[in-house]
């Protein structure tokens, strides 16, 4: 019974410590596409959501409710459309 225990312990911290990573990889990509529209002279203060739409193609939403398309263009290159 306690080996039990153990196991389950472990999967709950697993489990636990994977979400942790997912939430700390959601905010460097919202800092990641703030950088991108600011350097692209956009106007949006601070993306609040970045939703992804595909390899390298994602939709951010700023707080000031301007929202991109931010993507890789054919010749490679980072592009921010307004929508």
């Amino acid at each position: 019974m306690i080996k039990r225990a153990k196991s389950w312990t472990l999967v709950v911290m697993m489990a636990f410590f994977a979400e942790l990573s997912l939430a700390a990889e959601g905010v460097a990509l919202a800092k990641d596409m703030t950088a991108v529209i600011a350097l692209h002279g956009l106007p949006c203060g601070q993306v609040v959501s970045v939703k992804r739409q595909g390899d390298n193609d994602h939709i951010a939403s700023c707080q000031d409710g301007n929202r991109y398309r931010v993507f890789l263009n054919p010749e490679g290159r980072v592009v921010a459309q307004k929508l």
